[in-house]
C-alpha cells in the first residue's frame, strides 16, 4: 500500500463572520489533495485574526471564536485554534504557520529543529524512537488565489515570509472569479520556482459569498440563511452583532 504524506490545513483571516463558503474551502483542498494520491488531510485549523488586526467593523475575537466554534460542529476534523486571536497585537502569517508548526512537533515529541531558520525536512518528517517511527504531518497555508496577487502588492509582504511560506510550508489556493492564479504563478520568479508547492484547486461551483457582503445584508435585516450556518446565524441575532447601530 502506497504511504500517504498526512497533511493539516491552516486557513487565517477574520471569519466576520464566517460563511458557508470559509467551510467550504476546506472541503475543496482535501477532495483535491486526496485526489493526487499523495496526501491525507488529518487536520483543519481555522485561526481567526486578533482584535488588533484594526479591520473597520471587526466584531470581538470572544464573538467570532464562539461563531467559528458553532460552524465547526457539523464537521469531524475542522477545528478553531484561538491562539492568534489571543494576541495582544496582529500576528503576521508566517509567525501563525511557525507556532503551529512548533506545536505540532510538541504533540509528536520532536525538539525544536537546529537553527531557527533553517528547515530540515528530513529531520522533521521522521523521529525514530526505539524501533518506532513518527511521521509528523505537513502544515500547509489554505487560502483564496487573491492571495498570491497581494504578494505581489508592494510593502504588503516581507519578501523573506513569502519565501519561508511557499518552501517551507506550501499553499493550497482556492480560485476565485475573477483572478488567474497561474499568472500570478508566472509573473512571480519566487512563486515560479516553489510552484510545486502551490496546489491550484478550482472550485466548480462558483459562489462568490464574501464575509463582507453577509455583514451588509445582516445591517439591511436581508436573510442570510443558507450562506451563513444557521447556528451562526442563531448567534448573531442572539448578540446583536452586525447591525446598524453595532457598527
Amino acid at each position: 500500500m502506497k504511504h500517504l504524506t498526512p497533511l493539516i490545513l491552516l486557513a487565517c483571516g477574520s471569519f466576520n463572520p464566517i460563511t458557508n463558503m470559509h467551510m467550504r474551502l476546506f472541503e475543496l483542498a482535501r477532495d483535491h489533495l486526496h485526489q493526487t494520491g499523495k496526501y491525507h488531510v488529518v487536520e483543519g485549523i481555522i485561526s481567526p485574526v486578533s482584535d488588533n488586526y484594526g479591520k473597520q467593523g471587526l466584531v470581538a475575537a470572544k464573538h467570532r471564536i464562539a461563531m467559528v466554534q458553532l460552524a465547526v460542529e457539523t464537521s469531524d476534523w475542522i477545528r478553531v485554534d484561538p491562539w492568534e486571536s489571543e494576541q495582544s497585537h496582529w500576528t503576521e502569517t508566517l509567525i501563525v504557520l511557525r507556532h503551529h508548526y512548533k506545536e505540532l512537533l510538541k504533540s509528536h515529541n520532536i525538539r525544536k529543529l537546529p537553527g531557527e531558520n533553517t528547515w530540515h525536512k528530513e529531520e522533521a518528517a521522521k523521529s525514530s524512537v526505539g524501533s518506532s517511527v513518527t511521521v509528523v504531518p505537513e502544515l500547509k497555508l489554505l487560502c483564496g488565489a487573491d492571495v498570491l496577487k497581494t504578494f505581489q502588492t508592494p510593502n504588503l509582504w516581507k519578501k523573506e515570509h513569502i519565501t519561508e511560506i511557499v518552501e517551507r510550508f506550501g499553499l493550497i489556493c482556492i480560485s476565485r472569479a475573477g483572478h488567474d492564479p497561474s499568472q500570478y504563478i508566472a509573473n512571480s520568479e519566487l512563486l515560479n520556482k516553489h510552484q510545486h508547492n502551490i496546489h491550484l484547486v478550482k472550485e466548480w461551483v462558483q459562489n462568490e459569498i464574501s464575509a463582507t457582503s453577509i455583514r451588509h445584508a445582516l445591517r439591511k435585516g436581508q436573510s442570510v440563511k443558507y450562506l451563513v450556518p444557521d447556528s451562526v446565524i442563531s448567534y448573531i441575532k442572539q448578540h446583536n452583532i452586525y447591525t446598524e447601530k453595532t457598527e
